[in-house]
């Protein structure tokens, strides 16, 4: 899903498009009023969508009437630019200033969007246009807003489109209700087969000023062109089976455990990567079947908008929901390496200390948000890192870890310091040294437990051998060992029929057999031996089957020894009768 060619596009039109400057040194991070965008507009803008010449300043002949971006991105229909409005005295304000400001425009609100048509009100860039339901809201710096609005495209041309941006500045298209300006636009690369979705953000806050901000997406929508790309999709069909007998598996699990399942995390964990796989599954087939009936639609109109950002807005979604399904699926690896004795012993830790830490958190958390809240209320109106109380939290994390400018804060010369040094000395000297005290005092108990159990420690290269063995046995490559038959035919047998052994058995084969349980020294823990020990002298089922086995041959022996011993006794007694009468 993720390559480095997708980054390396994004920096080369990031690079184009946000930092290449005008004659007059305008770009468009340095964006700070209306004349600044019209500039930029007008300028950088349309000289990156335009390109028009070859190497060597020679005109292009390939494909006319389209521009290539950097030779190789392959600019798709036109741009598009569209605004939103919010309607005027929409805002509260103080009653004896109401005769200073005849107007007010407040911050954007859904509900104080201006859609009235205006200005010349003869084309789409004067009367409000509405979007589709699947078009997403974008998140901006200071609102979050919807889609729809004034939409105008710029055309083919760069001389045309710039004579449409110098009327739409003349007539004033940018009003005092403005509050963002999205730019839109799509390339595709036909070297990388990479679709990049480009959308630049100019907001105009009620405070007035310019906010800026962009989102540049690489993404593969055509997923499969190349022997590689139908590699991975036999890949994904294997996926698909594996999940599906995931779940049978697990229905059969929660039908025969019935509550006692919802009792373990990992079965939670197991509920939560079926749920992410299986939403997975389900847009990566809507993906599939939305590029390719959208796909000619979009793309046959030359001088229209092609409206890709939807699929590039769920792509980035589906992308970070990968991402949580790939973590916890490899969070699922300490399930399967336990059996090893320091896996153990620090999942042991954690287990222990997790009612400690609890507690703990609750007194780190009331102080930490204690000082956030004091930080956000000091420096909030002067400091960046301090403007949001999410950006308070943040900035304390990285005094934590010593990043951190002490600079910013003496705009209070009383209070920063106060600050940061009462902060570093509670929580950094102080909690975060208990938080380590209470992990490393739990690891020594459970160190110090470990250490009087016997070490019965499975390796894996012992595993990998027995697997490896059975293999080349069910392949017939290799002949079975005599103890693995053995082993084997103790597991397939039942309780049941070990408690009753098989009479045919001659005494020399159960001599033999009780001798080789002799040597085996299984240990079955006691009831109240803690689990991290349980973990190390318990014994397999196999094993304690074989055990069992051993049990009741030697109780059918020692039945015969006895039953022997009685036959004995009465012969003597006969014997000692029958001297007697004879002495008569």
């Amino acid at each position: 899903m993720v390559s480095t060619k997708m980054f390396h596009l994004n920096a080369v039109m990031s690079r184009l498009f946000l930092e290449e400057s005008s004659d007059e040194g305008i770009n468009f991070n340095s964006i700070r009023n209306v004349d600044d965008f019209w500039k930029f507009a007008e300028g950088p803008l349309l000289d990156g969508l335009s390109w028009d010449k070859w190497y060597g300043n020679v005109t292009s002949d390939l494909q006319e009437n389209r521009s290539h971006i950097y030779y190789e991105n392959l600019l798709l229909g036109v741009a598009q630019v569209r605004q939103l409005k919010v309607h005027n005295k929409t805002c509260s304000s103080y009653p004896r200033f109401q005769n200073f400001t005849k107007d007010c425009y407040p911050s954007y609100r859904y509900n104080a969007e201006d859609k009235s048509d205006f200005g010349l009100k003869n084309g789409s860039e004067w009367k409000y246009t509405s979007a589709t339901s699947l078009s997403p809201w974008y998140w901006g710096e200071v609102g979050f807003y919807r889609s729809g609005g004034f939409i105008f495209t710029l055309l083919k041309s760069k001389e045309k489109s710039r004579e449409k941006l110098e009327f739409l500045r003349k007539n004033g298209w940018l009003t005092r209700g403005t509050r963002v300006v999205f730019i839109d636009f799509s390339t595709y690369n036909a070297n990388l087969n990479l679709f990049c979705i480009i959308r630049l953000v100019v907001e105009f806050p009620a405070t007035g000023g310019v906010l800026t901000s962009s989102r540049i997406y690489s993404v593969k929508l055509l997923r499969y062109v190349s022997f590689y790309d139908y590699f991975l999709a036999s890949c994904e069909i294997a996926f698909c089976v594996f999940i599906i007998t995931f779940i049978i598996q697990e229905l059969i699990e929660i039908k025969n455990l019935k509550m006692e399942y919802f009792k373990s995390v990992w079965n939670w964990l197991d509920l939560l990567l079926v749920a992410v796989s299986i939403l997975a599954i389900g847009f990566n087939i809507y993906r599939t079947m939305a590029v390719f009936l959208l796909m000619e639609n979009l793309l046959s109109p030359e001088n229209v908008y092609p409206d890709f950002y939807f699929l590039a807005f769920w792509q980035i979604l589906h992308d970070n929901m990968i991402a949580i399904c790939v973590f916890f699926a490899f969070m699922k690896i300490f399930k399967f390496v336990n059996f090893n004795k320091t896996m153990t012993q620090l999942s042991s830790t954690l287990s222990r200390c997790a009612s400690n830490i609890c507690g703990f958190a609750v007194m780190f958390f009331i102080i930490f948000f204690a000082y956030a809240v004091f930080g956000y209320l000091v420096f909030g109106p002067h400091v960046e890192d301090f403007s949001t109380f999410p950006n308070c939290i943040f900035s304390q994390f990285r005094i934590l870890l010593g990043d951190f400018n002490f600079l910013t804060i003496e705009v209070n010369r009383i209070l920063g310091p106060l600050y940061f040094i009462s902060f570093v000395f509670f929580v950094f000297f102080i909690l975060v040294n208990m938080f380590l005290a209470i992990i490393n005092d739990t690891y020594t108990e459970v160190k110090a437990d470990f250490a009087e159990i016997p070490c019965q420690e499975i390796h894996i290269k012992d595993l990998v051998r027995q697997s490896c063995n059975k293999t080349l046995v069910k392949l017939r490559l290799k002949k079975p060992e005599v103890e693995d038959l053995q082993s084997k035919e103790f597991s397939s047998t039942e309780r049941k029929d070990i408690s009753k052994p098989s009479k045919r058995n001659s005494g020399n084969e159960k001599k033999s057999r009780l001798r080789k349980g002799r040597k085996h020294h299984l240990r079955i823990p006691p009831d109240n031996t803690e689990p991290g020990a349980a973990s190390q002298s318990s014994v397999s089922r196999a094993e304690f089957q074989q055990l069992l086995g051993y049990t009741a041959e030697l109780e059918e022996e020692l039945n015969n020894v006895n039953a022997k011993l009685n036959r004995i006794m009465k012969s003597m007694q006969q014997m000692k009768e029958f001297s007697g009468m004879t002495d008569k």
